[in-house]
């Protein structure tokens, strides 16, 4: 699941972080790893510290740019971008904002179609209820810092 959720942020990376002055070209990758590891870190907390509700209603949900779910996240991925990038709080919210509900809105999208098997709810479950979600993130990202 994780490469597959890397892939959705590296695609939708244009202006928020690949074409952004505030994030030298050679810390793009940094940059796109540690989004997808802020999104796969909060989907996994929501699992493991009984946020499933919130969880399904994030799937449910056709406006996910709204959703409370995606609003802590984008807090949390600008925070860690401000602390790595040395990225202002500016700088950080226009990054997440500009990127975060797009992918998110994508990857709810892509879980509820059934012509789509890029994600599946049961292998994000099993990834983000501990399965093998952190190996692939560790194994996936081990050569991008």
């Amino acid at each position: 699941m994780f490469d597959n959720l890397l892939q959705l942020v590296r695609d939708n990376a244009g202006s928020a972080i690949i074409n952004n002055s505030a994030i030298p070209n050679e810390h793009n990758d940094a940059a796109i790893a540690t989004a997808a590891i802020g999104i796969m870190n909060h989907l996994k907390g929501l699992v493991n510290n009984d946020g499933v509700e919130a969880l399904s209603s994030l799937f449910q949900n056709n406006t996910t740019h709204q959703h409370a779910v995606v609003a802590d996240m984008t807090t949390t991925i600008a925070g860690n971008l401000m602390h790595k990038f040395g990225l202002n709080t500016h700088q950080a919210s226009g990054v997440v904002n500009n990127l975060i509900p797009q992918v998110m809105n994508q990857f709810v999208h892509k879980t509820n179609d059934p012509n789509d098997q890029s994600f599946d709810i049961q292998s994000i479950i099993g990834s983000l209820s501990g399965g093998d979600g952190l190996g692939d993130v560790m194994k996936t990202v081990k050569g991008l810092f």
